[in-house]
């Protein structure tokens, strides 16, 4: 059955709301592409049911402070239709209905809100700490307006979080194992708790934001070309697409047109970065059952990749290339010719890696039927790109709610798919969506105006507010911004994939022996830092 149009979705949510008996407010269409409505705080949670119950995916949730008011806000889309429900609540009992019990992915953003706004959700399923671990006082709230960025405090380290309330399992032969939070390599720190019996995994539990950076209070009063480097370095393996999808909030709000060229030039960096993101990946999930051969030849050409990053935009990862309005780099034709040379290159290996890999029955035994997240689960958690693609979900922002410049080609965003939920599809999830990539690239770059400018002039703006989504190479990454009377940026939030993504690794792991967690957690590959604001 064909989809319905975003006007008749829209007028059948609206008849759905009045139905019920509930009520929006009247300022519609203030945050396109999304639709926004606005509901008293005793209708949050009833809006909430009804959207649970169309089978909406939860995106993201966010709160914002205004001088009287703090403002409470999430996102939710279905079949390319972003909704945002709006509601506000009083700065001094600052209580609002918990949504955890619809959507269970919003657990985590609403303890961070907690943490950090002092907002209590009411009903919620869990209320421990998240982001604060005990870096502030129980009074204390960083996001809060009238507390400084910096303030003066003793130089002692901040106490350890050793009384946090794990969850525990008891019985006979029950153990537990201590994961992290330091690793054995260069990997962030994050930390996790096993409960098993012999080898197998009865229980996980993840805890996270041990390098919490402060983003969205450094936000607070910048430019637009300052936020743009700061959305670059929310996670710096998907630089490309968190400074995208923030400098597309930007642009919506400030009504900037970016030119042709410079929108093109961006989905080539974004594609790059999917690629190598990709590359690295696969050989990893490979290295940690042993097969060291496809870390070796998979880093080789990951690489190569990024030489030609540097070569052609400055940077390996092409940090701050995109800047508001459009992106810093231009390629000349001999950089289109080297980057079409490559892309011949590359698919020439990955054939020939391909044959290697699908004849290897010791790969084959340890990755299929491993860390398998059904299509249920996936769906339940709202999981994005390879994770949810792996079991059976088939969003794409590119392709469902495509934006410039995919939406001007014929040809469409082929869209990989898998249903087994296994360590092997996230894999080849992966595989296939390098081919995809590389056949954009090669279409992308023949397409690729002669002339043209890459960037625009950016014009001052004033109090207004503006989204933007990216399909990420972890999939999609969405981004709010709102500036002040001044222009200056007064509210930035970036949601990365991996806030959805890494609930995943807790139930996939469940019945598999504890040697498989490794090439578990590598085939999730959650963000730490995306997540760690």
């Amino acid at each position: 059955m064909q989809n319905p149009s975003a006007e008749t979705w829209w007028q059948t949510f609206q008849h759905t709301v009045a139905t019920a008996n509930l009520t929006l407010e009247p300022n519609l269409n203030t945050l396109p592409p999304a639709y926004l409505v606005v509901v008293a705080a005793n209708d949050w949670y009833a809006v909430a049911q009804l959207i649970a119950q169309g089978e909406m995916r939860w995106v993201a949730l966010w709160a914002d402070q205004q001088p009287q008011q703090f403002v409470v806000n999430a996102c939710y889309e279905q079949f390319g239709n972003y909704l945002i429900v709006r509601t506000y609540i009083a700065l001094n009992s600052p209580r609002i209905q918990s949504l955890t019990p619809l959507f269970p992915a919003s657990q985590r953003m609403e303890r961070h809100i907690q943490d950090l706004y002092g907002v209590v959700f009411l009903d919620s399923l869990d209320t421990r700490r998240w982001t604060r671990h005990q870096a502030w006082q129980a009074d204390e709230f960083p996001l809060r307006k009238q507390f400084p960025l910096q303030r003066d405090l003793p130089h002692q380290p901040t106490p350890p979080d050793f009384e946090y309330p794990f969850m525990s399992a008891t019985g006979i032969g029950v153990y537990e194992i201590p994961v992290g939070p330091v690793h054995a390599g260069v990997i962030e720190p994050g930390h996790f708790r096993f409960q098993a019996v012999g080898e197998q995994v009865l229980n996980l539990e993840e805890r996270l934001g041990y390098v919490h950076k402060g983003v969205e209070k450094l936000a607070e009063g910048r430019d637009v070309a300052s936020l743009a480097r700061l959305a670059g370095r929310v996670s710096g393996d998907t630089t490309v697409g968190h400074t995208w999808a923030a400098c597309m909030a930007m642009e919506r709000a400030a009504a900037v047109e970016v030119p042709l060229r410079g929108l093109m030039l961006r989905a080539i960096m974004a594609e790059r970065e999917r690629i190598a993101n990709h590359l690295g990946d696969i050989g990893a999930i490979c290295n940690d059952v042993g097969f060291a051969f496809a870390l070796y030849q998979f880093h080789r050409l990951k690489e190569l990749w990024m030489r030609m990053n540097e070569q052609c935009f400055g940077h390996r990862m092409m940090m701050d290339c995109i800047i508001p309005g459009g992106v810093k780099t231009d390629l000349t034709p001999a950089m289109i010719a080297q980057q079409r040379q490559q892309l011949l290159d590359i698919v020439m290996e990955l054939k020939e890696l391909e044959g290697i890999i699908e004849r290897h029955m010791g790969l084959e035994d340890r990755l299929a039927t491993t860390g398998i997240l059904s299509q249920e689960q996936a769906k339940k958690l709202g999981c994005l790109g390879y994770v949810g693609r792996a079991s059976g979900q088939t969003f794409d922002v590119r392709k469902h709610a495509p934006y410039s410049p995919y939406e001007q080609f014929q040809f469409g965003v082929k869209v990989a798919t898998l249903t087994t939920g296994d360590v092997e599809g996230r894999m080849m999830v992966r595989w296939q969506e390098i081919y995809i990539s590389l056949e954009l690239l090669g279409q992308i770059l023949v397409c690729l105006p002669e002339n043209g400018a890459i960037s625009t002039q950016w014009q001052e703006v004033g109090a207004a507010e503006g989204i933007g989504m990216i399909e990420g190479w972890r999939g999609e990454i969405f981004a709010y911004v709102r500036f002040d009377e001044t222009g200056k940026v007064s509210r930035y939030f970036p949601r990365d994939p991996s806030w959805l993504n890494w609930q995943a690794l807790e139930l996939l792991i469940m019945g598999n022996i504890v040697p498989d967690f490794p090439v578990c957690n590598k085939s999730v590959n959650g963000s730490y830092t995306g997540c760690d604001l």
